[in-house]
């Protein structure tokens, strides 16, 4: 985990954000249904805070990350980075006020031009926005650039298929570092890479978020990781924040059942801890989001569900007597 921030500045705010898409059929192409991909979604981070996102697939994490970096529009609902709200520029202000919010893909080949020189792929952002830069700094900045993320500058000539995954992933960071961001979200940044090159990554990632002073929204599945690095977790099911707190609080006293599952089905790596843990199993797969059910969204696969789960859906509380949230009908509010 991170150290505990006490900067406490806004730097991104999420109100009751709302993604649906509309599914159509037919010749005319009319609508028959709608997929709640992000279905009322409050957030917040401050300055130099690590957010951690976790969750099944399907729940919404990827689309949520679009919506953050302004890359999609909500249907509803408003992203606001430094005070001001995404949703509400266009063209040139919109290209403006996305400079302070980057996102890092999840692939680090797919996400790189492969007809582009890492030099020039590090030198774009500066290219498109040439008030950044002088043309004449822009060459040593991306020196500087690849030398931070752990790149040698001899690296800029070469091109994506030449390198490495976790090489691929050091230029696409470095990449969302050159517009000098206030907040990188991270899409599962470490994924699709060797397990010895993650924590390559993450100990990166650490290093980089104190130097350019930098906040975090972590999207991952590993709860490993985001326990390794968020100061908060957000626990997301079926496009809803359905558990928030500090790391602690999460994996130390879950309150949702959705996470007890989650951690449960973690790996442990001390051996000697092994068998000490309940294993919980979910029964069935994920209610899909074009239909999905009734009152809480998780009770047809929770152990602790009650007739009253499926009469209503359970708000974003607190527990605990902290700012420790939870939407479940079940959980001590204490």
């Amino acid at each position: 985990m991170t150290d505990t921030v006490n900067d406490t500045e806004m730097v991104l705010e999420v109100r009751d954000l709302v993604r649906h898409f509309p599914i159509r059929a037919g010749v005319l192409r009319r609508t028959v249904g709608v997929l709640k991909a992000v279905d009322g979604v409050s957030l917040d981070l401050r300055k130099g805070e690590t957010l951690g996102i976790v969750g099944e697939s399907g729940c919404g994490k990827s689309t949520l990350a679009r919506l953050l970096t302004a890359h999609d529009r909500p249907t509803s609902g408003e992203v606001t980075v430094l005070g001001r709200s995404m949703h509400e520029l266009r063209g040139g202000e919109l290209r403006r006020a996305r400079r302070h919010v980057q996102l890092i893909f999840q692939d680090p080949y797919t996400s790189l031009d492969p007809r582009m020189t890492v030099a020039d792929t590090v030198r774009e952002p500066y290219d498109v926005n040439p008030d950044l830069a002088p043309r004449g700094d822009r060459g040593r900045m991306v020196r500087e650039l690849l030398d931070a993320v752990g790149l040698n500058p001899d690296h800029g000539d070469r091109y994506p298929h030449q390198l490495s995954g976790g090489q691929r992933q050091r230029v696409g960071i470095a990449r969302a570092l050159a517009l000098r961001p206030e907040v990188l979200v991270c899409d599962e940044p470490v994924s699709a890479l060797d397990v010895s090159v993650q924590a390559q990554i993450v100990n990166l990632l650490e290093r980089l978020r104190e130097t350019f002073s930098l906040a975090y929204v972590f999207i991952a599945h590993d709860l490993s990781v985001v326990r390794h690095l968020a100061d908060r977790v957000a626990v997301m099911y079926l496009g809803k924040v359905v558990e928030i707190g500090t790391e602690a609080e999460v994996y130390e006293s879950a309150a949702h059942p959705y996470t007890e599952a989650l951690l449960s089905a973690a790996p442990v790596p001390d051996p000697a801890l092994r068998g000490t843990r309940q294993e919980i199993v979910l029964e069935g797969e994920p209610p899909s989001p074009v239909d999905p059910p009734a009152g809480c969204s998780f009770h047809p696969r929770c152990r602790k569900a009650v007739a009253g789960c499926s009469a209503s859906a359970p708000g974003l509380d607190p527990v605990g007597g902290g700012g420790h949230l939870v939407a479940c009908h079940l959980a001590d509010r204490s």
